[in-house]
Parts: structure tokens; sequence; C-alpha cells
């Protein structure tokens, strides 16, 4: 499988097939969908046919990728970037419940958007979050992305847009 980004306690690699099962459980938990407009998957087959499909690599040459613990080699969630339907970059995070709140999004959000800036050369990253998310607003400013507008996205209304362009970007941050 290979290896995309490795920070200090994590691995972001490419999904695979066998990674269909963790997506799956991922997104039966009810908190850890409750503000992103998505839906849980039908079936372990439904989560496998979307990684089949899943063609972000191969047509943009990054996406989302597996988060994986280094010391334990287990599957937490996913993080990584997307060329999404407005055409922008988004930097975006999913983590099982039980891995929150000790800074795993924070540092493989932080590690995805170091890769886009210095090993893809794009010129700008975003995101996106509900206002009511806390938890994710808590780490878009931990990014130090900054606020740019409000607007509906992706089911998820009065969505918060944050942005960094290349020029801003502080990899000491």
């Amino acid at each position: 499988m290979k290896h995309i980004i490795e920070t200090e306690r994590l691995i972001l690699r490419n999904f695979s097939l066998d990674d269909a099962q963790n997506l799956y459980d991922l997104n039966l938990d009810p908190d850890v969908l409750k503000y992103t407009g998505d839906r849980t998957f039908d079936s372990v087959n439904s989560a496998r046919t979307f990684l089949k499909n899943y063609i972000d690599y191969k047509e943009n040459g990054y996406g989302r990728w597996a988060v994986i613990k280094k010391d334990t080699d287990r599957f937490i969630g996913w993080c990584g970037l997307k060329f999404n339907e407005e055409n922008l970059i988004d930097v975006g995070f999913r983590i099982f419940r039980k891995e929150w709140n000790k800074g795993y999004a924070t540092e493989s959000a932080k590690a995805s958007i170091q890769y886009g800036f210095e090993t893809l050369q794009l010129n700008e990253i975003i995101a996106r979050v509900s206002a009511q998310n806390k938890s994710s607003l808590r780490v878009i400013e931990k990014l130090k992305m900054v606020f740019w507008k409000y607007d509906y996205c992706s089911g998820i209304e009065n969505a918060m847009y944050f942005r960094m362009n290349k020029n801003n970007y502080d990899p000491l941050v």
C-alpha cells in the first residue's frame, strides 16, 4: 500500500479494498456523521463499491487517505485533499469517535495541507465545516485557516468556508 505522508504518530496512505469494513464502521456512528451531510453505507459491500470506484488518486494525484496509527498499525479514520464539486481543493477529515480529542484530526490535516502546498504545489486549500461543529472548527482554527464566507455545502446549511493560500501558509505553525 502506498504511504503518502508520515507524521510523528500517523501514516496517511491510499485506501485499499481492505478498508471497506473500516469505512463502513466509521460511517455507522451517527456522531461521526452528524455535521457532514453524508449517509451511512448500506453495507460493507457498498463501502467496497465506493472504494472500487474511487478515482481521485488517478484523476487528481491526491484524495482522501486512510489514517493509520503507527504504534498499532490500526485504521482510525481518513483525512486528505479533495477536488470538490465547486472546483476547489478542500481538506477534510473523519476520525473514529474513540480517537477524538487526541490531536489526530489536526495532525493529519496539517500534514495534508503541507503536502498540498509543498509537494503538489497547490495555490489554495479550503475547508468547509458546519457552523455547529465546534470540534472541527477548533481543528480549522489550529490549522490557521482564514474564514472566507458562509454558504450551502453538500447538505449542510450555514456551512463556514475557510481558506489558506500558499502565500500565507506557514509550515512551522
